[in-house]
């Protein structure tokens, strides 16, 4: 999981209707439409879903990119440990 790479994805914009077609086209093993930075597929799939729970958990609790990230960096954290 890179940071940048996620802030790239949430800063292009990306619906989340967008992020779920690129995860469909990377799960097919297919090209993603719109660019996702990272070395395999399985990174790329890292960074969508994590820009999903990022964006998702925005919209609903109305807290800026750094917080929310910050948010979703403390689960990862928690589910590793």
């Amino acid at each position: 999981m890179k940071i940048p790479a996620i802030k790239k994805i949430i800063e292009a914009n990306y619906t989340l209707e967008m992020l779920d077609a690129a995860e469909e086209a990377l799960i097919n093993e297919e090209k993603p439409s719109i660019e996702i930075d990272g070395e395999d597929d399985g990174e790329q799939l890292t960074h969508i879903f994590a820009a999903k729970w990022i964006i998702e958990y925005m919209q609903s609790s109305g807290n800026d990119f750094k917080s929310s990230l910050r948010a979703y960096t403390q689960k990862v954290r928690n589910s590793i440990s």
